[in-house]
């Protein structure tokens, strides 16, 4: 089972971009990051007229397509969404340290909740899931309080996290 640490927050906090700026500092720390994420359209990897969604049109339930340095695999699941333990489970554990994800909010895995004084939604109620706060103002919280411009404080935070639930890395 690979150790899962949610990024959440409102559309347009920033996640994607988070996500983007911290995969660098984590993987030149040593760690092994994969990265789940879930959206709310119908995701498409591959393109009308291309043979794996040739192939998707024409019945199979699960495609992967190959090259000399990647390969992806592309699996339907028409009768239901599919489940965030199941997804994470798919990652080579050879491979990955620590899955990082975005969405999934209502999943009970760790998280750090990200929120912007310019958003016209209040900060999120929070659930005992959520382990840090990333803004961009201060606040009065139990929670350990994370400046959500600072990449190198927010790594730093993963990183001592990641330690104390897995050992060094």
């Amino acid at each position: 089972m690979h150790l899962m640490l949610g990024i959440t927050g409102y559309s347009g906090s920033g996640k994607t971009t988070l996500l983007e700026k911290l995969l660098p500092l984590l993987t030149a720390q040593g760690l092994r990051v994969a990265v789940i994420k879930h959206s709310h359209h119908n995701a498409q990897v591959d393109k009308e007229g291309k043979d794996s969604w040739r192939m998707k049109e024409a019945g199979a339930s699960q495609v992967i397509m190959a090259c000399d340095n990647r390969w992806a695999l592309m699996t339907e699941t028409p009768k239901q969404p599919v489940d965030l333990h199941y997804l994470a489970q798919q990652f080579d554990p050879n491979l990955t340290d620590l899955v990082l994800v975005e969405g999934f909010k209502q999943e009970p895995i760790a998280k750090i909740l990200l929120h912007r004084q310019t958003m016209s939604k209040p900060l999120p109620t929070q659930d005992n899931d959520v382990i840090a706060l990333a803004t961009d103002y201060d606040l009065n919280s139990e929670k350990p309080l994370l400046d959500i411009n600072d990449i190198n404080q927010i790594s730093t935070f993963i990183l001592h996290w990641y330690q104390q639930k897995c050992g060094s890395k």
